[in-house]
């Protein structure tokens, strides 16, 4: 309504969007009291949603970082993240993430591979609530993953879909922005507004470079111009003005707040739930990966046997490979959902 009221007009934004949101979307990810924001270090442009960040930084990287021949993903990973990449004159590489026999991180394949790469390379990380498989590193182990990149010299590429998103916690969620950001490494982030904000349609996003230094920003800032102007020209203002008005208005930016950790939370509730649900049907399984998972999505540790089953005997419908969408678990139907799993898995 705000935004509404007051009554501007629809002309083009610039070639890098609305500076009153890509000024709040960067203060967002990085912090208040981020060097690199206040040294003037940080270049971003919007994007049209978290997409085409990642296409804009695919691009960026293809044309101008030395070993840009490959990107690591996690496996698995979005399943958008190899067409964006591939699309963008990259080789996708996969390394190692998700143990499918403690459903679980694999932490330590995911360390080995980042050893084992080359000096140099880019590796993709999911900043928070990992899609497709809820499961996150800890703050320890983020730490680790550091110290073992900046040995390496590898470049981090940060896609950052869910914050706040994932624990009801803005800050929580941006921690490895930020351990990365006061370790010193450079790289590169892309942010979507599409769940934290329920701005899905409106396309509402942001891509961000963490450069050495203020005078490397500026070339940065024009070669995205560069990139961005064939591509797209220039990005969609309606979206963007209301995550603006919402992250520069201390009450609405409160509002907002409370109103994500309440979706955050009821997500997490109904994990609870589910597992609590399934241990009072006397399953003999262990659930507490359902619990240890984050975000919108969990892996059941079901096979595509059981997944086929629970579509064909009870209409639940899921991926194959177990994912589940926890967003789509209310009190209503958590029980009836708990009983079909019961049911597939004895």
């Amino acid at each position: 309504m705000k935004v509404l009221e007051s009554n501007l007009d629809k002309e083009y934004a610039g070639i890098t969007g609305v500076p009153k949101f890509t000024q709040a979307a960067a203060t967002l990810a990085y912090g208040q009291t981020s060097s690199a924001l206040n040294e003037g270090r940080v270049a971003i442009t919007q994007s049209i949603s978290g997409t085409g960040a990642l296409r804009i930084g695919g691009a960026f990287l293809e044309r101008f970082y030395p070993s840009a021949k490959k990107i690591y993903i996690p496996t698995p990973s979005w399943a958008n993240h190899n067409a964006v990449f591939k699309d963008s004159g990259l080789e996708v590489v996969k390394y190692r993430y998700y143990n499918k026999d403690t459903i679980g991180l694999d932490f330590d394949g995911m360390i080995a591979d980042l050893k084992s790469a080359p000096e140099g390379s880019i590796f993709l990380l999911h900043a928070c609530a990992h899609n497709p498989t809820g499961i996150d590193p800890t703050k320890t182990q983020w730490t680790q993953i550091s110290d073992v990149m900046k040995e390496k010299k590898h470049y981090p590429f940060f896609d950052m879909a869910y914050q706040g998103f994932a624990s009801g916690d803005i800050d929580k969620d941006a921690f490895p922005i930020r351990h990365f950001q006061s370790e010193g490494h450079q790289f590169c982030l892309a942010q979507s507004f599409a769940k934290n904000m329920g701005l899905y349609g409106e396309r509402v996003g942001a891509f961000s470079i963490c450069c050495d230094s203020a005078d490397e920003k500026k070339r940065v800032d024009s070669q995205i111009k560069i990139l961005v102007r064939p591509l797209y020209s220039n990005p969609p203002v309606h979206g963007a003005r209301i995550a603006g008005e919402i992250l520069n208005d201390p009450q609405l930016y409160s509002q907002w707040e409370k109103e994500v950790k309440g979706m955050a939370d009821r997500i997490i509730s109904m994990r609870a739930a589910l597992k609590k649900n399934l241990e009072d049907l006397g399953s003999k399984h262990d659930w507490s990966h359902i619990t240890n998972q984050i975000g919108m999505f969990a892996y059941t540790g079901l096979n595509s046997e059981q997944m086929t089953r629970l579509a064909e005997e009870f209409s639940v419908y899921a991926t194959k490979d177990g994912r589940i969408s926890v967003a789509g678990i209310t009190s209503h139907n958590v029980t009836r959902l708990a009983e079909c799993i019961f049911k597939v898995t004895g």
